[in-house]
């Protein structure tokens, strides 16, 4: 594979070890559609090859990141806390992902802080203008509500 984007994380375990996450070069496939390689190596279960395939060459990198991030993120070593990127910005600041969805017809937009919030897990809601913040048991933000979302929303949120 040829690397197009390389991250290096730190599993904290004894002694700690390198997880390398890399992403290769799309490619088209015989059938029109594009593939996008990628590997992570040091966790385990996942030290092989591996390739996503989208409509394009930016849908198949798209893919690949997102797979990649689920598979962190969803590894037992980053729900126990092991798993972490040490050339993280100082600021604390980084992208992360978001999920948005927009009710056209009732011009009302949500933004989740995580892929899926289970009925319930909102214990708390706080009002403010044309925003409901919803609140987990543990104070963290889950998500927002925006109403008039068509004024409010920057234009790269709207769809």
């Amino acid at each position: 594979m040829y690397e197009i984007a390389r991250r290096v994380l730190v599993l904290r375990t004894d002694p700690p070890r390198d997880v390398v996450v890399t992403v290769g070069v799309p490619y088209e496939e015989p059938t029109g559609e594009w593939s996008c390689p990628y590997r992570i190596d040091g966790l385990d279960g996942w030290e092989h090859e591996r390739k996503v395939t989208g409509l394009d060459s930016l849908e198949a990198i798209e893919l690949a990141t997102v797979m990649v991030r689920a598979a962190l993120a969803g590894s037992h070593e980053a729900k126990e806390g092991l798993l972490i990127w040490e050339d993280a910005p100082l600021t604390g600041q980084w992208a992360r992902t978001v999920y948005v969805s927009w009710d056209t017809e009732q011009d009302i937009a949500y933004i989740a802080m995580k892929h899926e919030i289970v009925p319930g897990e909102a214990v708390e809601q706080v009002v403010a203008d044309d925003v409901v913040l919803d609140y987990g048991d543990s104070g963290r933000l889950l998500g927002l509500e925006i109403t008039n979302a068509a004024a409010r929303l920057p234009s790269e949120l709207r769809m």
